[in-house]
């Protein structure tokens, strides 16, 4: 049996964090439908070329295209021996199909990780964070300010536009990125409503499988990534 894990938690519970870990320590992929969708910009294939339609229309895509995409990636070589699927399944029918999937190849969803964060911590971990674009490297003006200057200043010549947030590094003074979304609370907010809305009725499901281990992500990366690894051996142990 292969290593199946499907990874939910709102925007800043550090999933990103944990499947870098999980991927690493367990040698299977980390599978965001994100980052799939995005490739499919660049490819001309029949899938591609569909998936580009429904996008440029401005539409969603549905859930027998979405599956179809899923299912052309858990068929690749490296994900012969199990995945970590990051924002899929998406609704109870994807999930059904994802189910019946696995099935047909004689494997199974081990365990559904659920990293839980209280919704004012998730908005200050998203609307706080800034980037290195050098290293990578990410702080948080809320929670990890450490080595850099932070202030909030006003637009030079038009005060009707909100006040942008400037990072810099202490030492060096580099200036700090930010995601275009993080610097909308309006955008911050509606992917926590959008999350909390889509996910309810897939704990419902997962649970029903008794298969959702409820992660405290309100800790150090390591100590999650401590609960995550006795999660995970405890579902191989099944």
């Amino acid at each position: 049996m292969g290593l199946y894990i499907i990874l939910m938690g709102v925007q800043g519970a550090g999933k990103g964090e944990q499947a870098k870990y999980i991927s690493q320590s367990y040698g299977i992929p980390h599978v965001s439908t994100g980052d799939l969708f995005r490739a499919m910009k660049t490819r001309t294939d029949a899938l591609a070329q569909r998936i580009q339609g429904i996008l440029a229309a401005g539409n969603l895509v549905d859930d027998e295209t979405t599956n179809e995409m899923v299912r052309e990636r858990l068929s690749q070589d490296d994900a012969k021996h199990g995945v970590i699927l990051d924002g899929y399944p998406r609704t109870p029918a994807q999930a059904e199909w994802l189910d019946r999937y696995l099935q047909s190849r004689g494997e199974r969803i081990g365990v559904v990780l659920l990293l839980q964060l209280d919704l004012y911590s998730a908005f200050k971990r998203a609307f706080g964070r800034v980037t290195d674009s050098e290293t990578g490297k990410s702080y948080n003006i809320y929670y990890n300010s450490g080595g850099i200057d932070w202030k909030f200043v006003d637009h030079p010549t038009d005060k009707q536009f909100p006040p942008r947030l400037l990072a810099t590094l202490r030492q060096g003074g580099r200036e700090l990125t930010r995601r275009s979304d993080d610097g909308s609370a309006h955008a911050v907010l509606t992917r926590i409503d959008t999350y909390t809305e889509q996910t309810r009725p897939l704990i419902a499901y997962y649970d029903q499988q008794n298969v959702v281990a409820r992660v405290n992500a309100d800790q150090t990366i390591e100590q999650v990534g401590s609960d995550i690894r006795q999660v995970i051996q405890a579902a191989q142990g099944k």
